[in-house]
């Protein structure tokens, strides 16, 4: 019943680029709570490990206004289709053949942008990033944007901007720095190296790892990383590194045995989520939008002067970047950084004589 009540959506939407389910809240018992429900949206494009093109974006805001609206909603879960990616972010073909060399387009797709980020951070509902696979550059400012993360311990974290001609200001220059402290968020906005779940777990940058690698009937904790302690030659602690030599190719050899199961994953999501069932719905959200603030006053400070930068930036490093990466054959989608370098130190103007010189080659044979 729902005594006439009004709807607060802007629209009814038909989901076209996303997956929008309401699923059962489990009860402490692991029962359905009757008429109470957790909003799952999910990336749907595990094709291109769930990069969001605009009518991604669109639908995002839609469907996080609505979950908000949702009175019967507990917790969203914000997640992606399949079992490889959670987001790599913005969808790099639409990116090199529409959007490269036409800034004003990407104005206005990044007014589409903020608003997606805006409407998680704005959001009534606890917001949780279930992270099954890649979160990567786009994808890791929405993970950031939202209140809490669990993730598949085969999961990888970071940055990719500068390695491909953008500047990772859609959410990771104001909010990664909360999470991992200043020196962290230098290394991984600049140089675009991957962390393991377990490194992002050390860190603090997520809440809870789960191993999702069945083999023979018994789940392994990431075998590619290490998951002990020690010290190294120079003193430094290794925690999740990535392994090498035949470490890693052991560890290929484990995985090809097994098989991902993501249940593990959700029972750890539901877990989390009938926690939060079990509190006052308007001190979640109080309390939800006072730590919010923190995110906000970076979020709210330079969205838009970082808009305006972006849309201008598909002029230049962004045009020959976002090509690169959708023209480059597979081992090599970066461009020449060292002749781009070398051009503009001699005062070669940003053309398409720059562009096409900087580009990948495929190498023969």
């Amino acid at each position: 019943m729902n005594h006439g009540l009004f709807s607060h959506n802007i629209v009814e939407t038909q989901f076209k680029e996303i997956l929008y389910e309401l699923r059962p809240c489990l009860d402490k018992k692991g029962n359905p709570a009757p008429g109470l429900y957790n909003a799952w949206i999910s990336l749907n494009n595990p094709a291109q490990y769930n990069s969001y093109t605009t009518a991604a974006v669109k639908e995002i805001i839609l469907a996080m206004r609505q979950a908000s609206n949702e009175r019967s909603v507990v917790a969203i879960i914000f997640t992606g289709a399949g079992d490889k990616a959670f987001c790599t972010g913005g969808n790099t073909k639409e990116y090199a053949e529409y959007y490269a060399g036409r800034p004003l387009e990407y104005k206005q797709y990044m007014r589409l942008f903020n608003d997606m980020i805006t409407s998680i951070l704005m959001n009534d509902k606890p917001v949780i990033c279930r992270v099954n696979g890649l979160r990567i550059a786009g994808g890791q400012e929405l993970g950031m944007a939202c209140d809490l993360t669990i993730a598949s311990d085969m999961a990888v974290f970071g940055q990719a901007g500068p390695k491909h001609g953008s500047a990772p200001d859609g959410g990771s220059t104001d909010f990664l720095h909360l999470f991992v402290g200043v020196e962290r968020a230098m290394q991984s906005c600049t140089l675009c190296e991957m962390w393991s779940a377990y490194e992002a777990r050390q860190l603090g940058l997520i809440s809870e790892t789960v191993p999702v690698l069945n083999v023979n009937g018994k789940f392994v904790r990431n075998p590619l990383v290490t998951t002990d302690r020690w010290l190294d030659d120079a003193g430094d602690i290794i925690y999740g590194h990535r392994k090498t030599g035949e470490a890693l190719k052991a560890a290929k050899e484990l995985i090809s045995q097994g098989c991902i199961d993501l249940k593990p994953l959700d029972d750890a999501v539901n877990s989390l989520a009938t926690k939060l069932l079990y509190t006052m719905p308007d001190c979640i959200s109080k309390t939800l939008n006072s730590l919010r603030k923190k995110k906000l006053e970076h979020w709210d400070r330079n969205q838009q002067s970082n808009r305006d930068w972006l849309a201008l930036n598909m002029m230049t490093e962004a045009k020959a970047g976002f090509r690169a990466f959708n023209e480059g054959p597979k081992d090599n989608r970066e461009v020449d950084f060292v002749k781009l370098r070398q051009m503009l130190s001699e005062g070669h103007p940003w053309d398409d004589e720059l562009v096409e010189a900087i580009l990948p080659r495929k190498t023969d044979g």
